[in-house]
């Protein structure tokens, strides 16, 4: 099938912050309950229709998020149109790393969109970060937006993409064409 865009999207964050399960909840439609560690990086793809009749050909790129397999992705994130960082919303040292993976990302193309994503907000009793922490990280990082996700309820797992592919689209100059 011909698509109007192709956009690679990278999707990095300690290991176990939930960005497979993000994925999989977003290509699937469903929660997957146990996952297996990500070595290096998988790629997945899926088809974005517009509300415009346009589609966008997504090529998701989800980093493994262990030190050992950082050397692996720095070629990795050459082409990519733009960025998840992720981070565990029950795990403080995982928003503490957030800026060697935004160095990561930002090694080739300081200006690629960015979204921040706070993941397991389904965990109320565990949340040890507070909103004002993460949207002071956009801030400081001139991040695009910042979003709690949930892959086991769905929260805002779709608005994630659909944001990101915004920017992009706006990145590029192709915002007159697009309208969600």
């Amino acid at each position: 099938m011909q698509h109007d865009y192709t956009f690679k999207i990278i999707f990095g964050g300690d290991g176990g912050v939930g960005k497979t399960t993000l994925l999989h909840r977003y290509i699937k439609g469903e929660f997957l309950v146990s996952t297996l560690m990500t070595i290096g990086v998988d790629i997945h793809n899926k088809q974005l229709d517009l509300d415009n009749g346009k589609t966008v050909a997504l090529q998701l790129w989800d980093f493994g998020g262990q030190e050992r397999f950082r050397f692996m992705q720095d070629g990795f994130v050459l082409g990519a149109n733009g960025a998840f960082l992720m981070f565990d919303l029950t795990k403080y040292l995982s928003f503490e790393n957030l800026p060697k993976w935004l160095g990561i990302f930002r090694k080739y193309d300081q200006t690629v969109p960015i979204v921040l994503l706070g993941g397991k907000a389904d965990l109320d009793e565990n949340i040890i970060i507070d909103d004002e922490m993460p949207r002071e990280f956009v801030r400081e990082h001139n991040l695009k937006d910042y979003l709690k996700t949930s892959s086991k309820t769905g929260l805002n797992i779709e608005t994630a993409f659909k944001t990101l592919v915004d920017h992009i689209i706006k990145s590029k100059g192709l915002d007159g064409e697009v309208i969600f």
